[in-house]
């Protein structure tokens, strides 16, 4: 049971950081029908910002949490500017082409926003300060049994609340009933009055502020940074979107959540249990400089990503829509 338990705090803690970073994805696809596959990397830059003002205010004494949010706060309106930059200039040219047309331009950013963190950071794998001391809080009366961090308690706290504020903005604010607006029929909605070029653009970077959040928190967590530490991370929040049913927000965050929980409970119970890390099947060597990081256990078998995958397909064989999804019928 305490395994369990564990297995169950560390996949709430994965699954929330998958179901901000899935907002991201189902926000932009449910306004352009646009999968941004940009969006990883805009994890990765606000984590990579989030690194570089860390270590510039770590030596200064200040407040570690202090230290973390002013880096949090840097990397936000970065992200913001990526995202918008991006959406404006790779993007908006190609709204009305072929949908393989802002595909292929996608992927293509991916790979610009990868090489120039290259450039800016170096392609070494960077260890993350880890300036917050670490506290456990045992769920049981021994010492053996299910803990959770405080630094996992600060992670899901936090996306709970970004998750109610997008909520919130999204069904209470007029900016979000133009978003919905947009989403049904742009045409109509801009015959009404809105702006779709400005509504697109702020879902844009809303997404990339909720992705530089997620960057902050998978780097505190696991400790390291990484110019193509996007990928991975965005191709699995990508899937969590898909699964809970892409476009819709409670599905995201469903999705999110589940995929994050059935690699926990994976690694727990099915494979080999060895103790690598997640990013050594892209980064080949990296478990022997992550061996000793007290989070890694969670990655402890080399197939969790096959579980997760497996349950997608499952899912999308049974109920293409995703879990939340609801069929729809082409646009005229």
């Amino acid at each position: 049971m305490d395994t369990f338990l564990q297995q169950i705090v560390n996949g709430l803690t994965l699954g929330c950081v998958y179901a901000v970073v899935a907002l991201g994805y189902t926000m932009v696809y449910g306004i352009i029908q646009l999968i941004n596959f940009a969006h990883g990397e805009v994890v990765m830059i606000g984590c990579m910002v989030a690194f570089s003002v860390i270590v510039a205010l770590a030596p200064t004494g200040m407040p570690p949490l202090v230290i973390v949010t002013i880096g949090t706060a840097a990397a936000v309106p970065v992200c913001m500017m990526v995202g918008y930059v991006v959406e404006r200039v790779a993007y908006r040219p190609l709204r009305n082409a072929p949908r393989l047309a802002p595909l292929i331009t996608a992927i293509g950013v991916s790979i610009i926003l990868q090489h120039l963190a290259l450039l800016v950071w170096s392609r070494n794998i960077i260890a993350f300060p880890q300036i917050i001391e670490l506290k456990l809080y045992h769920l049981g009366n021994s010492a053996t049994s299910a803990a959770i961090s405080n630094v996992q308690v600060a992670i899901i706290g936090a996306s709970i609340a970004m998750m109610g504020g997008l909520l919130a903005l999204v069904y209470r604010t007029k900016i979000g009933i133009a978003m919905r607006a947009t989403s049904q029929n742009p045409q109509i909605a801009g015959l009404m009055g809105v702006d779709i070029n400005k509504v697109i653009s702020i879902t844009f970077v809303i997404g990339a502020a909720l992705g530089a959040v997620a960057g902050v928190m998978v780097g505190t967590y696991y400790g390291i940074a990484h110019y193509q530490m996007g990928f991975l991370l965005g191709l699995k929040a990508f899937s969590a979107a898909v699964l809970g049913g892409i476009g819709n927000l409670a599905g995201a965050v469903l999705g999110g959540i589940l995929m994050g929980l059935i690699e926990a409970l994976g690694a727990g119970y099915v494979g080999d249990f060895t103790n690598v890390c997640f990013l050594d099947q892209w980064l080949p060597g990296f478990s022997e400089v992550c061996a000793a990081s007290p989070e890694s256990s969670l990655f402890g078998s080399n197939y969790k990503d096959v579980y997760a995958f497996i349950v997608l397909i499952l899912v999308l064989v049974f109920r293409p829509q995703g879990l939340l999804g609801e069929r729809v019928g082409d646009r005229a």
